[in-house]
């Protein structure tokens, strides 16, 4: 079984205090997930490299770098130099696919591929094998704090058997509408990561929800 992952969103962390609000998560996340969006791709603008690479002066843990961005090859290398230990790329925001994810992986990075809610799995599987995981959306990308959409768990029960079939190490990550009651159904549909944004940064206690979204994850997988 895939190790149960938990990635803590900064989109939802209070950015006037970054440094703090990361401390406050770091003893119960596996690694921090860092949504850049560029107002093309999806309507919102977040990040860029340099705060990227002020996240990178403040944690040890790895980075995992959600480009939600037009063109992602012209940055792949700006983002590794920032930080990042894990990029993702769209499978919609590229005709060149797999040039990009050799690029993500030269620069020193594991690489992702990501799909939407209306993408289907067929856009991605002739790269799985160029992968260490794949993210699928389980809302439409662009803001936090949205509601799950169920119907996206098939990609994800889609996936793993894949995965399976094939004898491939992939991590399966779902992003959108995470929470206490949300991951166990993500959990038993194959998902090992579990990003989490508004959940677990408007806790009172974020190292607490965090935890408490790994503990459902487990126990959803041993009542399977």
């Amino acid at each position: 079984m895939a190790q149960l992952k938990v990635a803590p969103s900064i989109l939802s962390a209070d950015f006037a205090s970054l440094g703090a609000e990361i401390g406050r998560v770091s003893a119960s996340a596996d690694m921090l997930h860092v949504d850049v969006m560029d107002g093309s791709f999806v309507p919102n603008i977040t990040i860029g490299p340099p705060v990227v690479q002020c996240i990178r002066k403040a944690t040890r843990l790895p980075l995992d770098v959600h480009l939600m961005i037009v063109e992602p090859q012209r940055h792949v290398q700006a983002f590794a130099k920032a930080g990042a230990d894990i990029i993702s790329v769209h499978a919609e925001a590229t005709f060149h696919l797999n040039s990009v994810l050799d690029e993500i992986r030269s620069s020193g990075c594991r690489a992702a591929v990501a799909i939407n809610p209306a993408t289907g799995v067929f856009a991605v599987e002739h790269v799985l094998q160029m992968v260490d995981m794949v993210l699928v959306m389980t809302v439409n990308p662009g803001f936090g704090g949205q509601r799950m959409i169920e119907e996206a768990l098939v990609k994800v029960r889609e996936l793993r058997d894949i995965a399976t079939r094939r004898g491939l190490s992939l991590d399966i990550e779902v992003d959108g509408g995470i929470d206490h009651d949300t991951v166990a159904r993500a959990a038993r549909a194959g998902a090992n990561v579990f990003v989490a944004g508004s959940y677990v940064f408007g806790a009172a206690d974020p190292a607490a929800a965090a935890d408490r979204l790994k503990l459902e994850a487990g126990k959803a997988l041993a009542q399977k």
